[in-house]
């Protein structure tokens, strides 16, 4: 269930607030005059959610691509051009 606080808490409570948004890593939800105002949440739950959106992202893309196009690749197709890209970067790094 999320959390949802005043603003002033994150001034006199911030040691409770950080505490939390560690221990259960999801967000506080801070709120103004009764109104949504801010979100609070550590930097490992941050870059997850910036990961999974990256994630998403790209996924979408593909998702397009796919419609838009009827090529399409096989397993081998992709991991052997995975494995040549990895073996010149790995050459190139040894030079």
């Amino acid at each position: 269930m999320p959390q949802i606080r005043p603003v002033s808490d994150l001034r006199n409570n911030f040691a409770e607030i950080s505490r939390v948004v560690h221990e259960t890593a999801e967000p506080v939800f801070l709120t103004k005059n009764g109104y949504g105002d801010m979100v609070v949440m550590s930097m490992e739950t941050f870059e997850r959610h910036q990961f999974q959106s990256e994630v998403f992202l790209k996924l979408k893309e593909a998702e397009l691509e796919a419609e838009t196009t009827s090529k399409r690749y096989s397993h081998k197709d992709v991991f052997d051009e995975l494995r040549a890209k990895l073996s010149d970067r790995i050459k190139s790094d040894n030079v």
